[in-house]
């Protein structure tokens, strides 16, 4: 069982790392393997809206989206984590889940899918609801934890001075790992819910 762990922060160790790794250390005394993967800091650009990804699969544009969708097609699970920027996630990581979420046609259900958001102070419950629709429209059941995942802190050494924030950290990856575990008994007993596909409505009728 694995868990990809995205950072979406351009700092390499900064608030958003010291939180996933706070969440990385439990989900391996958990059992679950980890891998985690910066993407703040790398040139990803939005979507060029070329639909190409319907006919090929992934996406036109080479800069690593592709990679990384591959490695979740075999994880089980997956925690984004962003800084918080005007009371919304970093748009390098929103380019990046843009592009991955809507090109990779790979059936998603059932991975379970968790955010952390990381603020010097506000913003961080409206990037956390901004995060979670990825998942939500992908049939991955959210974890969760004994708070909002939200740490506070200005630089890596104000995140650890946040006890409350580390707690739920490791609660939400107990939780994770709980339901990741819990689902691979479910599949093997029962097997996966089959979703119904086709339907569109479009709101504006001719």
């Amino acid at each position: 069982m694995k868990v990809l762990l995205i950072n979406g922060s351009p700092h390499k160790a900064g608030t958003t790392f010291t939180a996933l790794s706070e969440a990385k250390a439990q989900l391996e005394a958990e059992g679950i393997e980890t891998e985690l993967i910066q993407v703040g800091s790398k040139n990803i650009r939005g979507c060029a809206g070329c639909l190409s990804c319907k006919s090929t699969g992934r996406c036109a544009i080479d800069d690593g989206v592709n990679e990384i969708a591959a490695k979740l097609d075999e994880a089980d699970g997956i925690i984004v984590g962003s800084p918080v920027y005007y009371a919304s996630p970093n748009g390098t990581l929103i380019s990046f889940l843009d592009r991955m979420f809507y090109s990779s046609k790979s059936d998603k259900t059932m991975k379970v899918g968790a955010a952390v958001v990381c603020a010097r102070r506000g913003g961080c419950t409206a990037s956390f609801d901004v995060l979670n629709k990825y998942f939500s429209i992908s049939g991955m059941p959210i974890a969760t934890s004994s708070y909002w995942n939200q740490v506070h802190g200005a630089v890596a050494e104000d995140a650890l001075l946040d006890l409350e924030g580390m707690q739920t950290m490791r609660n939400l990856a107990r939780n994770m790992a709980f339901l990741i575990k819990s689902i691979a008994l479910g599949k093997a007993e029962l097997g996966l819910p089959s979703p119904e596909r086709g339907a569109r409505t479009n709101f504006i009728k001719k």
